[in-house]
């Protein structure tokens, strides 16, 4: 029989179904676990859930009953694949459930940035429509997003998604080239292409060792027409104390961020200062998270789990097994 352990429940909302496996286990499920309580939860299960928990090599040594790792997101960051793959521990992962929602509130976020919509909402409930004598009021920026040039960082699946989204707003679409690389292809433009000439940049790449704080004040200052920045993808990719920084020299005409590093931010970090700003949106890591794609994830996670079970392991992870 396996045991199964979900390390990490609280991060799949209340109204998500997680069904019943089909085949023989225990299943425990905890809210939180903090890492100092990992080794005693682990103890003797085969099956390990995790969203964000970390799964050290250092931990997965003492865990000799552990088999699969089913992480309950798509990046895997938290797991030491290394070890995995040296353990023969399998890590799968969830895949193509968010094309829908990380990409509608990547859009979100532009519209409500290029449009001030939410300045406009508080002026408007403080009165100024009222005292301005007219129709309407003009106090802060309004752009179409036709028109304008987004610079789209990350061409997988999300990335690609949210380029059909745009050309149907009628904006100029552009996927940067890797940062420091060349002769990558026709769907290529350069890097410093895509800084230099977006009028929007939005982030759709992995946190990995080469993309970890890839945008900082090099890049920023090469940014000449002050673009709107909007990142749903890791909040390692960016350097935070430099994007405070950046708005502060007028190099950035907006910022719109789902992501943080760490999660939750500290409340006097960069981020939550900026948060204070008319034309800066923190949201709480939420792109993926409509009622549907998680219920879609949840699906996924079980099956990946039947999957592995049956001798038919799906959605593994590269690197580990």
């Amino acid at each position: 029989m396996h045991r199964i352990v979900f390390l990490d429940r609280a991060t799949l909302g209340p109204r998500v179904t997680l069904r019943r496996a089909a085949f023989d286990h225990t299943f425990i499920e905890h809210q939180q676990s903090s890492a100092d309580e990992v080794l005693g939860r682990l103890a003797g299960a085969s099956i390990a859930i995790t969203n964000k928990v970390q799964l050290t090599g250092t931990m997965l040594a003492r865990l000799p009953d552990l088999k699969l790792i089913a992480v309950a997101a798509t990046g895997t960051d938290c797991v030491d694949k290394a070890y995995c793959q040296s353990h023969d521990i399998a890590v799968t992962n969830i895949r193509g459930y968010a094309l829908r929602t990380v990409p509608e509130h990547t859009f979100a976020l532009m519209l409500a940035l290029r449009r001030s919509l939410l300045a406009y909402r508080e002026d408007t409930l403080a009165g100024k429509w009222q005292r301005s004598g007219q129709f309407c009021f003009f106090d802060h920026p309004i752009n179409d997003l036709g028109g304008a040039r987004l610079g789209i960082i990350g061409e997988g699946a999300l990335g690609q998604r949210v380029a059909e989204i745009a050309k149907a707003f009628g904006m100029v679409t552009m996927f940067a080239a890797h940062k420091g690389k060349t002769g990558l292809g026709p769907l290529y433009t350069p890097w410093d292409e895509v800084l230099e000439t977006s009028d929007i940049i939005t982030l759709h790449s992995p946190l990995t060792p080469e993309t970890c704080n890839m945008i900082g004040m090099p890049e920023f200052r090469r940014m000449k027409r002050k673009p709107l920045l909007v990142n749903t993808a890791r909040g390692g990719l960016v350097v935070e104390q430099d994007l405070e920084r950046a708005l502060d020299e007028g190099l950035l005409s907006g910022v719109g961020f789902d992501v943080t590093f760490p999660e939750p931010p500290p409340t006097d970090g960069p981020l939550m200062r900026m948060a204070k700003r008319w034309n800066v949106i923190v949201t709480p890591h939420v792109a993926w998270a409509s009622d549907e794609a998680q219920q879609a994830l949840a699906d996924q996670l079980i099956d990946n789990m039947e999957s592995f079970v049956a001798g038919r392991p799906s959605h593994l992870v590269r690197g580990a097994y």
